[in-house]
């Protein structure tokens, strides 16, 4: 899974599994583009990176800022073409819980402002590189989703409904670019010790519930999921290696990608790896359904 001479830009990567996602594109060749709201931990990250290029025709750049506001977005994908060259590979990985709690209870603006960031954030950067890669006919756009996207989380209602749309954005998107030759598709990294861990553990079961407390506070204890698993998958899809493997939601943990690439066309053809609505004849129940 090689990326030299591919240039990627890759949002919240100054720390946790967009810095490790970095880390590995680096290692792989390529050159990075890498974007934060924390300006010291976005300097701190590409001062390592640069000590770690593969390469001296590698460059790594990067600038902080809310992938939220449109022109940042567009900013941020220009001066990445000056720089490091035309974007091949977006990873969208800039994202936040927002509030916790009773979906009637919290802030307005807090749970506006998540929707903002995990949806509207992924969509202005794929506006942004898409036109880019629709001209060269090649891009990879990989959208970071999660356990939100795919089962009701109580009481964090806006993570969970932006993961779900930026899932369905992905498969929709996916279609619209496949006679440009770009793959578009999303990851769920699996349950991290990560800032959102700790967010959680801050609001206490009064705010997320007892049972997702508990199950966090087991995460917590046993480690969670490797950050390594998510950025290994995220290089695959960044590589030739998946070439039109394209609209799936695969998880890093428990589906197996790295055998995909023998069932690319059996794949094209399936509807494996994305959202669907569940019919009763999916279940074997004989009701529900007009016969015709």
């Amino acid at each position: 899974m090689n990326l030299t001479g591919r240039s990627a830009i890759i949002t919240g990567a100054n720390r946790g599994l967009g810095r490790a996602i970095a880390e590995r594109f680096v290692a792989a060749g390529a050159s990075v583009y890498l974007t934060g709201r924390d300006s010291a931990a976005l300097e701190e990250t590409i001062a390592l990176l640069r000590s770690r290029m593969a390469s001296s025709a590698q460059r790594i750049d990067g600038s902080p800022g809310d992938v939220s506001n449109p022109a940042t977005c567009r900013a941020w994908v220009s001066a990445a073409a000056e720089t490091i060259g035309p974007t091949d590979i977006l990873v969208n990985n800039a994202g936040v819980y927002g509030p916790l709690g009773a979906t009637e209870d919290v802030d307005w603006d807090e749970w506006v402002q998540a929707i903002q960031v995990n949806l509207f954030g992924t969509l202005l950067m794929c506006r942004a590189v898409i036109p880019s890669m629709r001209a060269r006919r090649y891009g990879k756009i990989i959208n970071l989703s999660g356990g939100g996207a795919t089962a009701p989380l109580p009481r964090i209602s806006a993570y969970a409904a932006s993961k779900a749309a930026v899932v369905r954005l992905s498969e929709t998107l996916a279609e619209e670019l496949k006679d440009a030759r770009i793959d578009v598709n999303a990851i769920a990294p699996g349950p991290l010790n990560t800032r959102l861990l700790d967010q959680v553990l801050k609001a206490g079961p009064e705010k997320v519930g007892e049972q997702f407390y508990e199950r966090s506070l087991k995460q917590r204890d046993e480690g969670g999921a490797p950050l390594a698993k998510g950025a290994e998958l995220a290089l695959f899809l960044a590589s030739a290696d998946s070439d039109g493997i394209t609209g799936r939601l695969l998880s890093a943990v428990w589906d197996d990608w790295q055998g995909l690439p023998q069932h690319r066309a059996e794949l094209a053809k399936s509807d494996v790896f994305t959202l669907r609505r569940i019919v009763p004849g999916d279940r074997g129940l004989p009701w529900g359904e007009v016969k015709r």
